[in-house]
């Protein structure tokens, strides 16, 4: 969401903005909409004054005893005229709501411009990826010949893109998770939270996965929605609030189910774990004063990456271009794990800053100490990381010539010591 007053004074500037996101001009639309509700405004508040006027003069007559019933009659069409002009201010302001609503944020300076992933940049690279002496297996055939991830079950269950996943790739699954959940909190501060994975739809709006995205969703019979990701509910902690200064920094993690419909992903990575509807991530969230935002997505950014470094997984980092960056996100860094099966690497976090994008749709807001009125908050968010993805990760670049994975040492102490998993484990 943007502030319309900002686009008045600098028309050129959003357009600008919205042109590197490939959409044509929107400011001028944007103006007449706004014009069309102040007016609306305009002419209420002066039919308000006007009955104002008017009752004043009942009271006077009403003193003198004399006779009020043509003004009262007055007010009462003055009174009718402002219920419409009321209603045209609803009108006016919801026309120019929704019209801010789907449109994307606008980048941030340094974004490089480009139409595709192919025009990403690369920041770092991490770790050598490793060489091996046989034929390396994809996740697929490692967890399917280790008896322990079965898709043809999943599907009878439920459908395509499900797996089910059991023995030791369950609890390496869930090793992955706790390991990245006790790191984001003892390392990195994160207060550890388990939120509702059912949402409804202000909480969808507010990190701007409504309007624009419903199709890639699930949504219940009720009107409910499963999150796509802990990030909705998260930061949506704040929606409504305004916190004191004092409040800020404030970081939140979580791992929860995510539930996505990839309606726009059709016939892209139907083998395996790549791209489920189901799947488990731990998330991270901030949300800070402005002057601290940027300083914070380097932070988020850091924590994810440092839990490939302890796991010992090759990744790189790379900037999105304005083409492969998400609606809500000013500057975005995907971090990417080295896959040996695919020879490539593959995402597994994306950390991003929004600025006041999401914080002006929840309306969330803090006091400046020592000053009178208030400021909407920034909010970040980043996956730390895609627990699926990595254990893909960890099964491709740990898998050994006889079909066993070597367990990292950081997950054996959740894995009751077990230092490789064995068809027979």
């Amino acid at each position: 969401m943007f502030d319309i007053k900002w686009i008045r004074e600098n028309p050129d500037a959003f357009d600008a903005g919205m042109a590197r996101r490939k959409l044509g001009p929107q400011a001028a639309d944007l103006i007449a909409l706004d014009a069309k509700r102040r007016d609306a405004q305009t002419n209420a508040q002066e039919l308000q004054t006007e009955r104002n006027a008017l009752s004043k003069q009942i009271g006077m007559l009403k003193s003198k005893g004399e006779d009020a019933s043509d003004i009262i009659a007055k007010v009462s069409e003055t009174k009718a005229a402002q219920g419409f002009a009321e209603q045209d201010v609803s009108e006016a302001a919801a026309a120019l709501m929704d019209a801010m609503a789907g449109l994307p944020n606008i980048p941030l300076d340094e974004i490089p411009d480009g139409d595709s992933e192919d025009d990403n940049v690369e920041v770092r690279r991490v770790g050598e990826p490793a060489t091996f002496d046989f034929e390396v297996k994809d996740h697929v055939e490692i967890g399917e010949n280790l008896g322990m991830m079965d898709f043809q079950t999943a599907a009878k269950i439920a459908g395509s893109r499900f797996v089910l996943l059991s023995g030791g790739l369950a609890r390496l699954e869930r090793a992955l998770g706790a390991f990245m959940l006790d790191h984001n909190v003892n390392e990195f501060g994160y207060v550890e939270t388990n939120p509702p994975a059912l949402v409804n739809d202000a909480t969808m709006f507010g990190t701007g996965q409504l309007p624009k995205f419903g199709d890639d969703l699930f949504r219940t019979t009720d009107g409910y929605w499963l999150i796509p990701t802990a990030e909705v509910p998260l930061t949506n902690i704040v929606a409504e609030l305004t916190v004191e200064e004092s409040y800020l920094p404030r970081r939140f993690t979580a791992m929860t189910w995510c539930f996505r419909s990839e309606a726009g992903a059709a016939g892209r990575d139907t083998r395996g774990m790549i791209r489920q509807h189901q799947f488990t991530k731990v998330e991270m969230v901030s949300v800070t004063k402005p002057e601290e935002s940027m300083d914070e997505l380097e932070r988020m950014t850091s924590c994810a990456e440092d839990i490939l470094v302890k796991l010992g997984l090759p990744f790189r980092t790379i900037v999105l271009c304005t083409g492969d960056m998400g609606a809500g996100a000013r500057k975005t860094y995907d971090i990417e794990v080295w896959l040996p099966a695919q020879d490539n690497y593959r995402e597994i976090s994306s950390c991003s800053v929004c600025g006041e994008y999401q914080a002006r749709r929840m309306n969330a807001r803090y006091k400046v100490a020592g000053e009178k009125g208030t400021q909407f908050v920034h909010t970040l968010n980043g996956s730390g990381l895609a627990v699926g993805r990595t254990l893909i990760a960890v099964l491709e670049n740990y898998q050994q010539a006889d079909g066993s994975v070597v367990i990292p040492d950081v997950l054996r102490p959740y894995m009751g010591g077990l230092e490789v998993l064995k068809a027979d484990a």
